[in-house]
């Protein structure tokens, strides 16, 4: 098993190709969410075929993204997949001199937030008893600030700090009550009204 990042700075334009496929995204969100898995639970979870699935997380893993976990496997025959690192980050800047490459880092960034917007729309469709436990604690958060570059950075920096701990956190089921996966993300971009 390789040492664990907690989060991958990606500079390369090859890893964001990977990343700009949708479903390449979703067994990716899978594996965050549920942990390591062979390519016939993934494809169980994302109702895909396990041929397709198979061919993309290859692709994942001929980028670094995921690797085999061979010490799951309860055979030769049987492969383990996991993320590489928690959490990946990236921009275009970082790939100002190769257009092509910023032009890729963009379009991830747009998948992304179609990705998340997506969630929130799927979650405002469910019907009344999906949202019914989670009605008074669901939320989306908005607020104009006035910040510098640097406490933007700051405020970014503190949010995830507090990501990471209900992250990293011992979860003790005592059975009173069911966790679900929830999807929380921010975005902090200088804009206008």
């Amino acid at each position: 098993m390789s040492e664990r990042q907690e989060i991958r700075e990606v500079t390369d334009a090859g890893v964001l190709a990977a990343l700009a496929h949708p479903l390449r995204r979703r067994l990716m969100d899978v594996l965050k969410v549920h942990g390591p898995a062979t390519a016939s639970m993934l494809a169980e979870r994302t109702d895909q075929n396990i041929g397709n699935v198979s061919h993309h997380v290859r692709a994942l893993a001929d980028v670094g993204l995921v690797e085999e976990a061979p010490e799951l496997a309860k055979d030769r025959r049987e492969r383990w997949w996991r993320l590489v690192t928690r959490s990946l980050r990236w921009s275009g800047e970082a790939l100002s001199d190769d257009p092509a490459g910023e032009a890729v880092a963009q379009a991830v960034q747009s998948l992304t937030l179609d990705r998340h917007t997506a969630h929130v729309r799927a979650w405002f469709a469910a019907g009344d008893e999906e949202r019914e436990p989670w009605r008074e604690t669901s939320f989306i958060a908005e607020k104009w600030l006035h910040l510098t570059a640097g406490e933007l950075g700051e405020l970014s920096r503190e949010i995830g700090e507090v990501l990471g701990r209900w992250s990293d956190r011992e979860r003790m089921d005592d059975g009173t009550e069911q966790r679900e996966p929830v999807l929380v993300f921010t975005y902090g971009i200088p804009a206008r009204p």
